[in-house]
């Protein structure tokens, strides 16, 4: 990790790392501060925690840059490996680890439809745009492959945001849209991202293509089974051995440890490691953390959600006091004039904007084509707000950036200076423009008596975000086709029409027939005498034949 702060050391001077104490003291003190004015500002109609951080770290950043006498504004260089090793791991898995997972795989297609598909669309908008657009503007020797990778940088959405600023209780359908969208987005967005670096553009052909397509589907389905693989694996160990006989310590250590181990895995084979760990957190919750103790399923919940809170404060903090280097800012000054760079940063907000739409809208109106239920079919106001909910972009595309058009953090070449601020521009007010609107924009379309219909109609089993309420003796397993009144199929035509209800049902069965009784899960919690579930064990094999 890399210090913005350094000076030569003699006699009289601290030890070599005391500069690295003092910028973890810093961040330690500051995440502190976010979490109390966070507290403060709780039922804040317009501010999230996302949001305060980036406010406070810009301040930060502020008072940083002058007192070093406006030479720079940070005390860490922005790092793509502390971004995506250490900072996004954590975010990731605790969402899927936490997500309504009925609901998830009920809107399966369209979430891999919108962050696939969508992506390929955002993506093919922003590159025809910038090449049309942004090559009028004279900023520089950008070439094609320059212009392709800002068409997958700015097609990356921010789900870090997203989790801040939708509510999953509230707005189930939504949330499981936007931020599965969103997952399946970044991962599409940086083997996007990828494929362009290693592209061999001026040989392109349709065969080439066909192999690019045909990489990114093994990719995906690669990267799913490797964490749904690492999450079984978990659950088997755990089922088995039952580490919870003689310590809690350990089976909450092999829980984490393997679930980042998972992320590495995909790295190292050059998968992606966002869909990876994103699965094995789904698959975690559903065998894994029904096999420990209850104190443990406690312990797990509250580590996870606190790992992922803390790593997205830091985040914010990070990419607000990362934004004022001045280093960038003076290159760009110099060279370019303040209206291109406004007319820049202009543009590729109107990319984003227009992208973003030239695919909610037309593939929503795809996915009501295949539900025949109201209930399940995509509103037009849903879809206003899965459009604006989509606009943030955040430290994936910052990350992105900085692989592109920088050297170790650095750049001396005016035209990548440009690109890094205008994707800061970008990111800075996306986040608090269009994340300050978005929940008062979802009270305005979906008022709060739609809200709790909504939540009600589409009711999921508790995840463990809801573990308070005990998971399995709340009647949660009531299928939320009969709450909603709808009858299983009993035709070909009937199966046809509503194809995921069906799968779901013969995967329960599947599930409770082999999956559970080899992996755990509700009603198969090992029974050891004097264990904390031995009590509760008799009730949950009886709950689960429901």
């Amino acid at each position: 990790m890399e210090l913005g702060l350094g000076m030569g050391l003699g006699l009289g001077d601290p030890p070599a790392d005391y500069w690295s104490i003092a910028a973890v003291g810093l961040f330690v003190a500051l995440i502190c501060i976010c979490i109390i004015v966070g507290h403060l500002l709780e039922e804040s109609r317009w501010m999230n925690e996302s949001i305060t951080a980036l406010i406070i770290g810009l301040g930060t950043g502020g008072v940083i840059l002058m007192v070093s006498g406006w030479k720079h504004s940070r005390i860490l260089v922005f790092s793509e490996d502390l971004f995506f090793i250490y900072l996004l791991p954590p975010i990731i898995f605790n969402a899927g680890f936490q997500v309504k997972k009925k609901q998830f795989f009920r809107n399966f297609m369209t979430i891999t439809l919108f962050g696939a598909v969508g992506t390929l669309i955002s993506f093919t908008v922003i590159s025809l745009g910038a090449l049309g657009l942004i090559s009028r503007l004279n900023i520089g020797s950008l070439e094609l492959g320059d212009y392709l990778a800002i068409g997958a940088i700015f097609s990356a959405t921010d789900s870090v945001c997203t989790l801040q600023v939708l509510n999953q209780d509230d707005t189930p359908l939504l949330y499981s849209l936007v931020f599965g969208e969103g997952v399946v987005n970044d991962a599409t967005s940086v083997v996007l991202f990828n494929a362009i670096q290693n592209f061999d553009l001026p040989n392109f052909s349709s065969i080439k293509f066909l192999q690019f397509i045909g990489n990114f589907l093994y990719l995906f389905g690669t990267s799913t089974f490797l964490g749904v693989g690492a999450g079984l694996l978990s659950a088997y160990i755990i089922k088995k051995l039952y580490f919870g006989r003689h310590s809690t310590d350990r089976e909450v250590s092999i829980m984490m440890l393997m679930a980042y181990l998972s992320y590495m895995l995909a790295e190292l084979l050059d998968l992606s490691g966002i869909l990876t760990v994103f699965f094995c957190g789904i698959v975690m919750s559903h065998y894994t953390w029904h096999n420990v103790t209850e104190s443990s399923r406690v312990t797990t919940k509250h580590a996870f959600a606190t790992l992922s809170f803390i790593s997205e404060t830091f985040l914010f903090l990070y990419v607000g006091m990362d934004a004022l280097d001045i280093e960038k800012w003076k290159i760009v000054g110099e060279t370019y004039s303040l209206m291109k760079s406004i007319a820049l940063s202009s543009t590729i907000l109107l990319l984003v904007l227009v992208s973003r739409a030239a695919f909610v809208f037309p593939l929503s109106l795809l996915a009501n084509l295949t539900k025949k239920n109201q209930v399940e079919k995509i509103s037009i106001k849903q879809q206003v707000i899965i459009w604006w909910a989509g606009l943030m972009r955040g430290a994936v595309s910052i990350a992105l950036a900085y692989n592109k058009f920088t050297r170790s953090g650095h750049t001396q070449l005016p035209s990548n200076a440009i690109m890094i601020t205008s994707t800061i521009t970008v990111v800075l007010f996306s986040t608090m423009v269009f994340g300050l609107l978005t929940k008062p924009w979802i009270r305005l379309l979906i008022p709060a008596r739609h809200l709790n219909r909504e939540s009600s109609a589409l009711s999921d089993p508790p995840s463990p975000k809801s573990f308070l309420e005990p998971p399995i003796l709340n009647g949660s397993d009531v299928d939320p086709e009969i709450v909603v009144g709808i009858r299983r199929p009993t035709s070909l035509r009937l199966l046809l029409a509503s194809p995921t209800r069906s799968v779901h049902h013969y995967w329960r069965k599947f599930d409770d027939s082999f999956m559970r009784p080899m992996f755990g899960g509700r009603g198969f919690v090992p029974f050891v005498p004097g264990s904390p579930t031995e009590r509760s064990v008799p009730l949950l094999q009886g709950n689960d034949q429901n």
